[in-house]
């Protein structure tokens, strides 16, 4: 006879007694005591009888019959049913006790079509043991469950139908909503270290500082975006390497998981981009080094990032999935600006593409990218106290903002709030005014945090911080319509590249015939160099435009130098007699007012 382990018997001396209805399935999470007195460690358990023995008679009292309990899996509670509210598909909320603690996962009802194979792996992964003799035996088990609970699922963090706020492992503001996407999305929103001391590592060095300030608005205001209707984009920081922007990245990364994670790279497909962007649904997405993308297709990932909605596409049953949508805030860094890298490609910078994603000075401030280094004695200094201090704190501030919105019930006055904060960013265009609604709501979501009580700053300076940087854009780009802009730009370019080798001298009586593909002529005129463009000059000039919209922003530029006025019309074109005879209507454009109309990046 076997001795019992004291040890054992230490460790379960009261293990509970239970008496299951035979046959029947059951989960304990602990030890437990079953009707003969043995003990069961915990897990999944198959309660019958053995089967009589071969020739012998079952008297089919089930007293006398000999019971067996069939250790299949460690604790896998099927707790309730899921209905995935994207889709409409369902599956079960498992929760699984584990020797690193409790946990959920929800497995997709589709898994039972095969072997079962893919969920039993997951499992594995997230710790649960399956006896390997006994799978066929666990998946009968999860299918036979019937749980009178019903659970919405999503595969999108973010806001969700309900009004809740849902990310991976948790969900703010409802117990009936839970997350249930991919593995790599789990990891983003972790948590490590403590708020306060978040506050007082990282926030209480942002004061001061508008680039880190605006980090961290531009990952607060993720939330707010839908409810006070602004639409996508971001603000696009510039800086030499080692400037310190990089730095402003893992401090607004820092407001939602681990920086070292939560920072993406430029360096991916516009497909891998929708599928970072809709990973961090209402957050804030950052976005490292734009050298790193393809110049030629940079300003079309803008778009994309901007419009908040991915291309249709069809599984392998040729059945078409849901597009991947999403509304964040792009906080991205580079050396070059958008149009400098876009023009590396051969592409002209697009003026839609720039206002959607803003530039902002994040080398040239007092101390590069900072202005304030509280006490130490360089950037570099100041640098890398962050860097420290961000890798050992974060992920906290972002669900606290949304914890106070939903407790608060402060979204119903939101619009009002962001309309006040918004009349403080003056514009002359509509163009403009798109740029101050993302500045405005940066400065909503850090105001807001500061009357919660999230940042230790003073009121006001979230503010005060977002104007400074919108009207140093302002300065930047001038006044006007954006693609006016674009096209003066290009065409003082082409001016500039081609002035010598695609015009000649109107003057000259004789066809210059070192001039290939001829875009126009120049002329001397009271000291100054006129050119005068033919129509397909000026398209090859600025393209993308028509004829008309480049003769409209050159008027109101003032740039048209010259022009006839026929039976009391006025025309856009001068008549003028070209070397080698004949006659040709000719855009004749004054480069000085190309300099002054359309400075700027």
């Amino acid at each position: 006879m076997r001795t019992p382990d004291p040890q054992v018997t230490e460790l379960r001396p009261q293990a509970p007694r239970v008496a299951p209805q035979r046959p029947c399935w059951a989960v304990y999470d602990g030890w437990v005591t079953n009707e003969k007195g043995r003990q069961l460690r915990p897990g999944v358990y198959w309660h019958g009888f053995k089967r009589s023995a071969e020739g012998t008679e079952d008297d089919g009292n089930e007293q006398h019959r000999p019971i067996t309990d069939e250790w299949i899996a460690s604790p896998v509670h099927v707790v309730a049913r899921t209905i995935n509210s994207d889709d409409g598909l369902e599956g079960r909320l498992l929760r699984l006790v584990t020797s690193s603690g409790a946990r959920e996962w929800i497995m997709p009802m589709e898994v039972f079509g095969g072997s079962g194979e893919d969920a039993r792996r997951t499992l594995f992964g997230l710790g649960v043991i399956i006896a390997l003799r006994k799978r066929g035996a666990f998946m009968e088990y999860l299918l036979e469950q019937a749980p009178s609970q019903t659970v919405t699922t999503t595969s999108f963090p973010g806001w969700h139908e309900s009004g809740a706020f849902v990310l991976p492992g948790r969900t703010i503001g409802s117990d009936t909503v839970r997350y249930q996407g991919s593995a790599s999305t789990q990891g983003l929103f972790s948590q490590r270290g403590e708020l306060t001391q978040w506050q007082a590592q990282v926030a209480a060095k942002c004061a001061g500082n508008p680039v880190l300030t605006l980090a961290v608005g531009c990952a607060l205001a993720g939330p707010l975006l839908n409810l006070v209707g602004v639409l996508g984009g971001g603000v696009h920081l510039i800086g030499d390497s080692s400037s310190g922007k990089s730095t402003a990245q893992l401090v607004g990364a820092s407001v939602w998981g681990d920086p070292g994670v939560f920072v993406a790279s430029w360096d991916m497909s516009k497909g891998g981009l929708e599928i970072e962007a809709a990973s961090r649904n209402d957050t804030v997405l950052p976005l490292d080094e734009i050298k790193r993308v393809n110049p030629k297709v940079v300003q079309e990932m803008v778009y994309a990032l901007a419009n908040g909605q991915g291309k249709s596409t069809m599984d392998r049953n040729r059945n078409g999935r849901p597009k991947l949508t999403w509304q964040v805030l792009a906080l991205s860094s580079g050396e070059r600006s958008l149009s400098d890298h876009a023009a590396m490609g051969g592409n002209p910078a697009h003026a839609g593409a720039e206002l959607r994603m803003v530039d902002v000075n994040a080398g040239t401030r007092t101390y590069r990218a900072f202005d304030e280094l509280h006490g130490l004695a360089d950037g570099g200094d100041f640098h890398r106290e962050l860097t420290l201090a961000v890798g050992r704190h974060y992920g906290h501030l972002g669900p606290a903002f949304v914890e106070c919105l939903l407790a608060g019930d402060d979204r119903a006055g939101l619009v009002d709030d962001f309309d006040g904060i918004r009349a403080r960013f003056s514009t002359d265009n509509a163009q403009a005014g798109r740029v101050a609604d993302r500045f405005a709501v940066i400065a909503l979501a850090g105001e807001m945090a500061i009357a919660y009580g999230l940042l230790p700053w003073a009121p006001g300076s979230a503010l005060r911080d977002c104007i400074l940087l919108y009207r140093e854009w302002l300065a930047q780009v001038g006044g006007g319509n954006a693609e006016d802009r674009q096209i003066l730009r290009g065409l003082r370019t082409y001016i500039e590249r081609h002035g010598d080798s695609r015009f000649s001298d109107l003057g000259d009586p004789s066809p210059d015939s070192r001039v290939l593909n001829r875009a126009g002529y120049w002329e001397k005129v009271g000291g100054h160099t006129l050119f005068m463009f033919f129509s397909h000059g000026l398209e090859e000039a600025a393209p993308g435009f028509s004829v008309a919209r480049i003769v409209k922003a050159l008027d109101a530029a003032g740039a048209i130098a010259d022009r006839d006025v026929e039976k009391g019309r006025t025309r856009h074109t001068k008549k003028r007699r070209t070397p080698g005879g004949g006659s040709k209507h000719l855009y004749v454009i004054n480069p000085g007012r190309l300099e002054a109309e359309g400075a700027g990046p």
